[in-house]
């Protein structure tokens, strides 16, 4: 049975870091276009490159919610896909082996001329987080954060869609389904299959489909997920 699991910030919340759209959130901090934008980039690489830097620094010292970790124990039932809008590794490190990163990876790092080529991404480890100004990707250009910046294309979109496609079971998990694509996928997602939202607020999501809205924080929501589809495998 295929399992697909979507997550937002929401999740990673739990975990203590910080989201970028509630009101003590990162972009209280910084401006959007200056960090997270192709134009940002190309007007003051440095400090880019220092942001990401700094965020590397607070998410290695983070550790997984019991909301990774029960996403992670689906793969002892479940042929799992988790498909995340979060740039960190916490799903990783809970034990998930099938994540798709839609806007990018914090831990990696690529060619400012190529991003996307994969011969130019490379994984940063915990000994050697910081990227300098004149640090470069072998096609000669500065390393930038392998990151999915507001106005580039998702390259992980159309993988992620077909894996919503396979889903007979959708979990959305901390997000509020307002960012494209990363929202529309919710319409490849079978009709017969059923769907569980957790987040413990209102989502203003207007699904034309039944769903179960499970009003609880990542960890406690998906503790009472686990019960109901785990009553549904033994039948």
């Amino acid at each position: 049975m295929k399992v697909v699991v979507l997550t937002g910030a929401g999740m990673s919340a739990e975990s203590g870091v910080s989201t970028f759209r509630d009101s003590d959130g990162l972009w209280e901090q910084y401006n959007v276009e200056d960090v997270a934008t192709p134009e940002g980039w190309a007007r003051n690489p440095r400090m880019v490159t220092d942001f990401y830097n700094n965020l590397r620094t607070q998410i290695i010292q983070k550790e997984p919610c019991l909301g990774h970790k029960l996403v992670a124990e689906l793969e002892k039932q479940y042929d799992v896909t988790v498909v995340t809008q979060n740039v960190d590794n916490l799903h990783e490190r809970a034990g998930s082996t099938n994540v798709i990163h839609l806007h990018g990876e914090l831990m990696k790092v690529t060619s400012s001329r190529n991003p996307n080529d994969s011969r130019y991404i490379r994984t940063l480890d915990n000994e050697h987080l910081v990227v300098k100004m004149g640090d470069c990707a072998e096609d000669g250009s500065q390393l930038r954060p392998f990151i999915v910046w507001f106005g580039e294309p998702v390259p992980e979109i159309e993988r992620a869609a077909m894996e919503c496609m396979q889903a007979d079971i959708f979990i959305i998990i901390g997000t509020s389904l307002n960012v494209y694509p990363a929202a529309g996928l919710t319409q490849y997602v079978p009709p017969t299959t059923p769907i569980y939202l957790i987040d413990p607020k209102p989502v203003q999501w207007n699904a034309d489909r039944n769903f179960r809205h499970i009003m609880k924080g990542a960890s406690e929501g998906m503790k009472e997920l686990m019960e109901e589809i785990g009553n549904e495998v033994k039948e």
